[in-house]
């Protein structure tokens, strides 16, 4: 006799945001699929759709309810989660249909929520979920998430009011976590936090017995023990604390990609001091030497802000003056922005808009140049790409080792038959742009 199973609701998901979000939505998919929920790509076929929202600035508020109102347009039943959880009152005021709202990293609360508004039918069948869970990636790169929340507390960033204080996972954890992924398909793990540099500082560096040996809760220890799985492991939101020297040499050894994504902000030292950030930019600049002497390969992407309030001329001419220095690989700016419930919001001196747009204009101007030359002196060499894209028409697209996915260039391939993505190979550079590679691959 046939079984007949029942049709289990299905869940649809807005994912905004920085990829510590991504890896959240990650986590909730894969416990609502675990319970037997299966996964709609629209809204038409979703019984309740999540919105994961991003609340950092307020553009990035205003993107996210702009979300929310799209999916009760287009669905009705929505489900909020994330950093605008905090604000759950502005949300229900102006979407008083929300079916539920719940706060950054509230697993278990946006799971009861939907397990609330759509109830599962019973069935011994339906509790079925890959190993790894489910992913909003790429099946050959992944998010790895090694703590939670932020110590720092920066004029400008209301991240610690949304996440709360550093909380690091455990090592052996953490490598479980990577090798389940990697067994399933993933040829790059992407190390994420808030603060990468500062991971196991909560628990002292506590250390845990990882097949047969103690691997401190630390990033060094971590890193080479995750450079020994196989994969590419690429390291973010590096802060530059005197310890991260010491990954440099995994990174000649081949152990860490030669990749280091820090978040500089800014150089001048009035506006780091305003900032409440570390201003110690003199001592930066030698130490990237160093490392470039080490690891001369090493890309360094970083962000900065400008137009911070009391930003003078003078201060923006000694940003610009670092940049020219330190010749960073990768830059993204941004314009200040006043986020509700950060303290720079009652600095003096704001910056007038009209300002900002020159300064942002002039700073993207000189890092464009400058990505250029670096990019121009790959041209006629030999170099390890993974592959992200193909198409019918013998072409491809993937990324260096010096290039994170979404944010930085790509490598563009002509000749590219029978690849597949993830795959590694090595392309001869035969071009270059402000941003991007062009080449073939090597036979």
């Amino acid at each position: 006799m046939a079984i007949e199973l029942p049709t289990p609701p299905k869940i649809g998901m807005v994912s905004l945001g920085c990829p510590k979000n991504l890896v959240d939505s990650e986590r909730i998919l894969t416990k609502l699929r675990s319970d037997g929920y299966a996964m709609s790509p629209d809204y038409a076929g979703a019984d309740v759709v999540l919105v994961n929202t991003c609340g950092f600035l307020d553009s990035a508020k205003e993107e996210s309810l702009e979300a929310i109102g799209e999916a009760i347009a287009e669905n009705g039943r929505v489900i909020v989660t994330g950093c605008m959880g905090k604000e759950a009152e502005a949300i229900r005021e102006r979407f008083p249909d929300v079916l539920a709202i719940t706060g950054a990293h509230q697993y278990e609360d946006v799971v009861g929520a939907v397990h609330d508004a759509a109830p599962i039918p019973p069935s011994a069948f339906l509790d079925l979920v890959p190993e790894n869970g489910l992913k909003l990636t790429p099946r050959h790169y992944s998010y790895l998430k090694i703590s939670e929340g932020c110590n720092h507390r920066c004029s400008f960033c209301i991240i610690p009011a949304l996440r709360g204080d550093l909380v690091s996972r455990r090592p052996d954890a953490i490598l479980r976590e990577a090798e389940k992924l990697i067994a399933s398909g993933t040829k790059e793990l992407l190390v994420i936090s808030q603060d990468t540099s500062a991971y196991g500082v909560d628990i002292k560096h506590q250390p845990r017995d990882w097949k047969g040996q103690e691997v401190r809760a630390h990033m060094t220890d971590l890193s080479r023990e995750l450079g020994k799985l196989g994969a590419w492991v690429r390291l973010h939101y590096v802060y530059p604390y005197p310890h991260v020297d010491h990954v440099i040499p995994l990174m000649a050894e081949g152990l860490v990609l030669p990749y280091l994504d820090i978040p500089f902000q800014h150089a001048a030292p009035n506006v780091l001091k305003a900032m409440k950030r570390p201003a110690n930019e003199s001592k930066v600049l030698q130490r990237i030497r160093n490392w470039r002497e080490i690891a001369p390969d090493i890309a360094i992407r970083s962000t900065f802000v400008v137009g911070f309030p009391g930003e003078t001329e003078d201060d923006f001419q000694y940003l610009m003056d670092w940049l020219e220095e330190a010749q960073l690989d990768r830059v993204g700016a941004f314009r200040f922005e006043p986020v509700e419930g950060a303290a720079a919001n009652d600095l003096p001196n704001p910056v007038p808009e009209e300002v900002k747009e020159e300064r942002y204009a002039r700073l993207m101007d000189l890092t464009a140049r400058i990505s250029a030359a670096k990019l121009e002196a790959k041209i006629g060499r030999t170099l390890d790409v993974i592959i992200d894209v193909v198409d019918d028409e013998g072409g491809a697209t993937g990324r260096s080792k010096a290039d994170a996915p979404e944010i930085d260039g790509e490598v563009h391939l002509r000749d590219a038959e029978g690849l597949k993505p993830g795959d590694i190979i090595q392309v001869e550079i035969e071009d270059a742009d402000e941003h991007d590679l062009f080449g073939v691959p090597v036979n």
